[in-house]
Parts: C-alpha cells; structure tokens; sequence
C-alpha cells in the first residue's frame, strides 16, 4: 500500500498550503513537513522548493508526485478489483463536471447506483480544462465534458446526451410570449452569460461569431445559480441546455424559448484516461455511460 508519505505528498499538491495539507491528513503541519523530509532523504532529491511558504514543486519533486498520484490511483483500482471478486464492487468514483451539466449527471450517477450500490461518487463541479488537468494527474477518474473538448489520443469519449440549447428570459424582457427566437434576435437582449473561460461560453460565442454577432452581455458569472437566479428577478436572459431543467425544473416566472436559425446542438458525455487495462471504476462508469446513451 502507498506509504503515509506519498500520500502527504499529495495532500500538498492539493492544498498548496502547508498547514491545510496537514489538516486534510490529521496530522500537525510539522509531522507532514518532517515526513517529506524523509522521503527527499530517502530519495536522494528535493521535492518542494524551500521558503517560508509552500513555492511549489522541484522539478524531480514533480516526477515523485505524479508517481505517487499513479499509485495512488492503482491502489484504489486494487481495493475495488477485490471487492468485485468479493461480489460487492464498493469504494469511491470521482467525477469533475462542466457547471452546465451538474443537474442531468443526476441520470449518470442513477444509472451507477443501479448497477453497483455501494459505490460512493464524489461530484465537483469544474471548468473543461480542470477537468482534464485532473484526469491526467490521476485526481479524478472522469469527468463530463462537451464532445469537442476531448482531443488527444490518451483519452476516452463516450457520448452520452445531446444538448439543445434554449433562451431563458425573465417576465420583464419583452418576450415571454413567443415560442422560439433567433440568435439574432436573442445578441439583441440583456444577457446573463458564463464566463469567457467556460466551454459552454466558447461554444455559444462561436454560433454568434458565425452569424456576424458579438453581444455584450450585461452579467457574467461561472456559476449556473446566480445565472438563473439573475433571471429569475425578470430583467435578463441567458442561454443554458435545456437538459439543465429536465431533472430539477424551472424556475418560477421565466419563459423557456427554442433558439433557432441555426439550430444548434452539442455532444456531451464521459471522458476519462486511456488505460489498458481500464481500472475497475471506471470500467463501471463507461458501462453506465453505454447504458444511458442506449436508452
């Protein structure tokens, strides 16, 4: 099993704070920074660069810690390739979510549970890029993410919804009584948007950017709540999937409007690492994938 010590490690790389790491692990911050002592003494290498805080990493102390996250990662897979044998697939899947899709995962963690009980799933919500930093560094197992997101030959795809994007408007803009409006027409209103950072933002400017447009939206936000919650006071619109409503509904007071000419959809699914063979979790979560996207 991985010694205390890589695991302390790790706990550093997450925190980037001394006294933080130490309390994730339940222990003194001086325990932690004598362990790591050690492991550079054991190793013959420093590992963090030295100062009156954490600085970061050496750049051999970057190679032990993605050894110590790939043994971390191959551990967890071992405890829950015997609790298989054992007829009870049980321990914890993380997964890092794009904001947009946080409430339709709901139908992929179902689908999970149905299958193994006793699997515990950790969601955090992420943009795209931490998403994959994190799935490459071991610290995730997956993530859902937008099809276009996936480039590369390290990792896995599996599709699983298709997004149709809509305008939802509050009762004070004007157009609660139309059934669908235009791109055009939507650049043309208080706009509540997410950040430039997030994908779904990229991936709506671009469908402007084809049509000549380039909105200045009155609110940017990365998070889905405070969009809705901007919109819900009647003043603005945003562009969300409409997945976002199907499990958890809409909120009061604002209307849902089809987005046309074009219309527009967008993949979104699993991705997760190339291995071969593929851990025992993960290998559940793309089973469940296929499922959902079977249904």
């Amino acid at each position: 099993m991985l010694s205390r010590k890589y695991r302390y490690l790790i706990a550093l790389a997450q925190e980037r704070h001394f006294g933080r790491a130490a309390a994730s692990c339940h222990v003194s911050p001086s325990t932690l920074s004598a362990a790591i002592r050690d492991l550079e003494d054991e190793l013959g290498v420093a590992i963090v660069e030295r100062s009156q805080t954490f600085a970061g990493f050496t750049a051999e102390g970057q190679s032990v810690l993605d050894y110590a996250r790939r043994m971390a990662s191959v551990e967890a897979d071992f405890r829950l390739h015997l609790s298989r044998q054992a007829g009870d697939l049980t321990g914890r899947l993380r997964l890092g979510v794009i904001p947009t899709a946080l409430t339709v995962v709901a139908t992929l963690s179902a689908a999970l549970a149905r299958s193994h009980p006793h699997i515990a799933i950790e969601i955090l919500s992420l943009n795209t890029d931490a998403i994959l930093r994190r799935v490459h560094a071991f610290e995730l197992d997956g993530g859902i993410v937008y099809t276009e997101s996936c480039g590369g030959d390290d990792l896995d795809f599996e599709p699983i919804w298709q997004e149709q994007h809509v305008l939802i408007a509050g009762s004070k803009t004007g157009v609660g009584a139309m059934d669908a409006i235009t791109w055009a027409q939507a650049a043309q209103l208080p706009l509540c948007l997410l950040t430039p950072d997030m994908q779904n933002r990229k991936t709506i400017d671009r469908v402007f950017d084809g049509l000549g447009l380039h909105p200045c939206p009155s609110i940017e936000t990365n998070s889905i709540i405070s969009m809705l919650a901007h919109v819900a006071v009647g003043s603005w619109c945003c562009i969300l999937p409409r997945s976002v409503f199907d499990v958890v509904g809409a909120p009061q007071n604002v209307h849902i409007l089809k987005l046309v000419e074009p219309a527009v959809a967008w993949q979104t699914g699993l991705v997760t690492l190339t291995r071969n063979p593929r851990p025992v979790g993960v290998e559940a979560l793309i089973l469940a994938a296929r499922q959902l996207s079977a249904d």
